[in-house]
């Protein structure tokens, strides 16, 4: 059994933006505590709503505790994923990442082009396994061919593996189901707002394992960029590497907090919010020790359209032009992934180890 980042909650500070100035280096990444909300005690959506609110227009990124999911589901699906990343690589490569955008991808296939703060010209060095939240096979985005949607690809060497990723998964889901009414009040809308859209999600996790490597110049485990997402639900690792870029550009890295779970918002929900709310840059630095990731992107309905008109200010200039969410993640993907791995990048050549 993996060990899990079991500890003490009581030295853990809880944010309150009312205590923190914008000019403020922020010298953690941000704590909030979902209990009170998921037990429904009034007043609690709001408050959390608000820190929501002065974190998404400065950091970007928090971490939440009391968030529900328990700290076996999450060490069971890290245990899985050690045994998969052990495999010999051609075991690993019959699950090759296709057209449908689950499965393997080798060491070595993206290279972040899409970055607005790094112009990312080496190789990442980490390999991932993408599955999609799980669904039946006569699953209507299943039988239209719906990108990162399934089936999924569960190897057969590990009998074991399938049952702890679905059980993380439907977890996931859960837990971004929760979240989301939280801001829609944070952007000043019914609690609901958003519910219609979650209803069948595009959801996908990149399981992705990060060695230890010598780093080229400008190279990275994963290069500095913001994620494709509405939101990205990531559990702690044992191992660090994850560092959050700050208001003052300063590469904050992310510390372990017991049983914590890190949200952030993505470029999706950015262009939504018109800019209003922003995709915090981050990147992971080669680990000292192997690092294992399970970086969940929690996104609405394929057909879901974000329109900066929904949220702007009366008069406000539109930032961006509406696209729908498939559109926008395959180009994402697109673009950063190599013509072997996926993608439409061409020049990436995947590196099997």
């Amino acid at each position: 059994m993996r060990k899990s980042l079991i500890g003490t909650l009581s030295a853990v500070k809880i944010f309150n933006y009312r205590n923190v100035d914008r000019a403020d280096e922020f010298e953690d990444i941000p704590i909030l505590d979902l209990g009170p909300y998921l037990s429904q005690k009034p007043g609690a959506a709001r408050e959390l709503a608000e820190n929501i609110r002065f974190i998404q227009e400065t950091i970007g990124f928090y971490v939440v505790i009391n968030h529900g999911i328990p700290s076996t589901v999450i060490s069971e699906a890290y245990t899985a994923l050690e045994k998969f990343f052990a495999l010999p690589t051609d075991a690993k490569m019959d699950l090759k990442f296709d057209n449908t955008s689950v499965g393997y991808i080798a060491p070595k296939s993206t290279v972040y082009v899409t970055s607005k703060i790094n112009e990312n010209t080496k190789q990442d060095l980490n390999e991932t396994l993408v599955l999609a939240l799980e669904r039946l096979n006569d699953h209507p985005y299943i039988k239209q061919g719906v990108r990162f949607t399934g089936p999924n690809k569960w190897p057969t060497q590990i009998p074991d593996f399938r049952e702890p990723l679905v059980k993380y998964q439907y977890a996931c889901a859960n837990l971004g189901r929760k979240i989301v009414p939280l801001y829609a009040l944070a952007l000043g809308k019914p609690l609901d707002y958003f519910d219609a859209y979650f209803k069948e999600p595009i959801m996908w996790t990149r399981n992705a394992h990060y060695p230890p490597a010598e780093p080229e110049k400008n190279q990275f485990g994963i290069s500095p960029h913001s994620d494709h997402s509405f939101i990205t639900i990531l559990p702690f690792s044992e191992v660090p590497g994850l560092q959050v870029l700050t208001p003052q550009d300063n590469w904050l890295p992310a510390d372990p907090v017991p049983d914590g779970v890190i949200i952030n918002t993505g470029e999706f929900l950015n262009l939504w919010s018109n800019g209003r709310f922003i995709a915090s840059p981050h990147r992971v630095v080669p680990p000292k020790h192997d690092r294992i990731s399970m970086a969940t992107f929690f996104d609405p309905a394929p057909e879901t359209i974000a329109d900066p008109a929904h949220f702007a200010a009366p008069g406000e200039k539109l930032k961006y032009e509406p696209i729908s969410m498939i559109d926008y993640v395959s180009w994402y993907i697109d673009r950063n992934y190599s013509t072997k791995a996926g993608g439409k990048q061409e020049g990436i050549e995947p590196e099997p180890t």
